[in-house]
């Protein structure tokens, strides 16, 4: 069992959770990730790991509450505990070690961003991070990327920072100052936005697939993409790649093969709240 020692909410549906994890702390480096179930019986979820202290033996992880399993996840409390955490996982971040590097973060990939920001800034390396979020609650980690270097936010209603996408403001920074590599982690269309803008400047890029994990060492086949022409899978040989070799258009009709498993539990739960919720209404009207 793997203690949690803080639960916060970040933004709506958005909660890190600091837990207690030495061995996991020690080994893990940028871009790895866990598998991790609540409990026996759960779905095995992959989360990139946010941040960690190896001294104080801790994880960081960001979890969007969109599911079943990751709301079940997100409304455990601190003092609870998470069944198993498997990792770390995946092959660490490629690092540049001198240089300037642009990080790009929209949604939760936000938090995925900062361990690499983290690492390059130790590596003296300049660091931009562009972050982005459909509205101001919605945008995540700005403070800590701060700390980095530079931080642009763009929001798609202008409440924060720039009105518009991640994409324009990474143009404009390229053109003032070309990057030697730029990092992208978001939901999968920015990324090949990302990916797309870059690709006509020439500039090397990284991104970091999330596909459907299951047992983490790619035995399931769940994670495969293809990279280059050739099949890939994320677990093992990811989750980073050359984001101007990823066949997005595949990555994307994989990811929308599992909606329909994900709404099903989600909808049986809601229906068994509902009832639970009409028996205790029954129980006070008879009292």
């Amino acid at each position: 069992m793997y203690r949690i020692l803080a639960n916060d909410q970040l933004a709506p549906a958005v909660h890190r959770l600091v837990i207690a994890a030495p061995q996991i702390a020690k080994a893990r480096k940028p871009g790895q990730f866990v598998i991790v179930r609540l409990d026996q019986g759960h779905e095995r979820i992959p989360l990139t790991i946010a941040d960690g202290d190896a001294t104080a033996g801790t994880l960081t992880l960001v979890i969007q509450a969109m599911g079943h399993s990751t709301k079940a996840i997100v409304a455990m409390p601190a003092g609870g505990a998470i069944r198993d955490v498997a990792g770390p996982l995946g092959a660490p971040t490629h690092l540049l070690d001198k240089g300037f590097a642009v990080c790009v973060g929209g949604g939760v990939g936000t938090a995925v961003v900062h361990p690499i920001a983290q690492a390059l800034h130790r590596a003296g390396v300049r660091v931009i991070s562009i972050i982005g979020g459909r509205n101001r609650p919605l945008v995540i980690y700005h403070d800590e990327l701060a700390r980095l270097g530079e931080v642009h936010v763009c929001t798609d209603d202008g409440s924060w920072g720039r009105k518009g996408l991640v994409t324009d403001e990474l143009s404009d920074v390229c053109a003032a100052a070309r990057p030697d590599i730029v990092y992208a982690v978001g939901p999968v269309p920015m990324m090949q936005a990302v990916a797309n803008t870059t690709q006509a400047l020439a500039i090397p890029t990284i991104v970091s697939l999330n596909p459907v994990m299951v047992d983490g060492t790619g035995m399931c086949g769940g994670c495969r993409v293809t990279v280059g022409g050739q099949v890939r899978f994320a677990c093992v040989d990811g989750p980073e790649f050359d984001a101007h070799q990823v066949d997005f258009a595949e990555l994307r009709s994989r990811l929308g093969t599992y909606k329909m498993f994900e709404a099903q539990p989600c909808a049986e739960t809601c229906k068994a709240r509902t009832a639970a919720d009409r028996i205790t209404t029954q129980q006070q009207q008879q009292q």
